[in-house]
């Protein structure tokens, strides 16, 4: 009986070797088409606002109410995830993404676009909610680190190919089909999935709704409060906001205290491997952000290089990052993720550090060994600390490590969005030029949280 006619297993220490390549290409596909849409959305933002005669302020709601779906909703449906089975909530995710895709090829207004891209983040969400979880589940442990890097593959690769497949799709089609051709990809991974995905383990514990929710309004405050703040709102705004973010997480906490398994998982946050590598992963992509929202405008606004161009500019860090995160991946099942990670993010601030002292008119070697740096710096330390967050946390707590990996990585991307355009907002078209130090400054940060992994190893 081959692997696509078996019935999935009970979880063990991973599955057999055929079985798991049909479970992870599931797993992958569903993972490229969720951090695809993110990027090929930023693409298509001027075809829809023409083709739905909407502003440009408005449209980009398209791109911000999917990423808040994604953050609201992390933490809850990681935890659901561990009561129900990952598996669960990883098929149900998936027909939600693939069904709003449709929705969202479909769409007459701006109104029914967002309704759709809201239930498609929620999809998207419930498929990264568990899938660090699920990768653990179906590599054996002695290939956890070849499981993560591969997952770390997949993120980096789509994030390179995105705004080329959207670009590509624009020249012969219009937005919709953007949106559409998710749905075979996503039937297919459905059908794969359906026969493959391994049976989790399940807690007795029920599912706190009340908890869910004041999870996910804390981290919507949250999100809403940098946004603001990075867009100067006014600051009476910006502190309530934030001040209720704060107030919704302590009751929060207050409420799952002695909870087996709480939501925002302040259990495994008093195991130091875990917390430091959370800050590190929060360090990592606060850099990253700090890079991708600022070069952008230095190199067309700056250098007068076109959109085009500045793509292709961009590339070296994801195609790096994609080279290196396996490679780095396979050394983590020999090396403590500690000093892989500290090494990496040695790298990424002396790459960011020297995007910061470009000369006055650079070519483009000049600037694509640097970027090059960078990606080989983020690339060797992402699958180390996504498998020392993974481990840190015993198997019955699969899904809040998992839902904090993904939670972690959106934080701190948006973090670093909001001090990027802070940046810009201090220093004007010089803002770029401070963004890149302030990302090598994050980087040290981040290089010493990692460090100290060694020890508490």
């Amino acid at each position: 009986m081959d692997a696509l006619s078996a019935k999935p297993a009970a979880a063990a220490d991973g599955l057999p070797p055929e079985q798991r390549r049909w479970a992870v290409l599931a797993i992958f596909t569903a993972l490229a088409m969720a951090a695809l849409d993110t990027a090929i959305a930023n693409v298509a933002l001027p075809a829809i606002a023409a083709d739905l005669h909407s502003a440009p302020a408005d449209v980009i709601w398209v791109v911000n109410v999917y990423q808040i779906a994604m953050v609201a909703t992390l933490l809850p449906l990681a935890a659901l995830g561990e009561i129900v089975g990952h598996q669960r909530v990883y098929l149900v995710g998936l027909v939600l993404f693939t069904a709003a895709s449709l929705a969202c090829a479909l769409a007459w207004s701006l109104p029914t676009l967002l309704a759709a891209r809201v239930l498609q983040g929620l999809g998207a969400s419930a498929l990264m909610s568990v899938n660090t979880a699920l990768v653990r589940f179906v590599y054996p442990s002695r290939l956890h680190g070849r499981g993560f890097g591969n997952n770390a593959l997949v993120v980096a690769t789509a994030f390179t190919v995105g705004p080329a497949v959207a670009s590509a799709i624009l020249a012969v089609a219009s937005w919709p089909w953007l949106f559409a051709i998710n749905i075979p990809f996503g039937l297919a991974a459905l059908v794969v999935g359906l026969r493959t995905l391994p049976r989790t383990p399940r807690a007795s514990h029920a599912f706190d709704a009340p908890g869910a929710l004041l999870t996910s309004l804390s981290l919507c405050l949250f999100i809403l409060g940098i946004g603001s703040a990075a867009h100067q709102t006014s600051a009476v705004v910006v502190v309530a906001e934030l001040v209720g973010a704060v107030v919704l997480g302590a009751l929060l906490i207050r409420r799952q205290a002695g909870h087996p398994a709480p939501m925002l998982p302040v259990d495994l946050f008093r195991r130091p491997l875990f917390s430091l590598s959370v800050a590190t992963a929060l360090c990592s992509f606060a850099v990253q952000a700090l890079a991708f929202v600022s070069l952008p405008f230095y190199f067309e606004d700056i250098l007068h290089r076109s959109p085009v161009e500045t793509g292709f500019l961009m590339m070296p860090w994801s195609v790096v990052v994609a080279i290196m995160a396996p490679i780095a991946g396979r050394m983590s099942d020999r090396h403590p993720a500690g000093l892989l990670g500290g090494l990496g993010l040695v790298m990424l601030g002396i790459g960011m550090a020297l995007l910061a002292l470009l000369p006055p008119s650079p070519g483009v070697v000049d600037i694509a060994w640097r970027m090059a740096i960078c990606g080989c710096g983020f690339g060797f330390f992402q699958s180390p600390n996504m498998k020392a967050i993974m481990s840190s946390a015993p198997p019955g707590r699969s899904g809040g490590a998992s839902g904090m990996v993904a939670t972690g990585r959106l934080i701190g991307q948006t973090i670093g969005a909001a001090l990027a355009a802070l940046c810009f907002a201090l220093a004007g078209p010089e803002g770029a030029t401070l963004a890149l130090l302030l990302g090598a400054a994050f980087s040290a940060v981040g290089c010493v949280t990692s460090f100290l992994r060694l020890k508490a190893r």
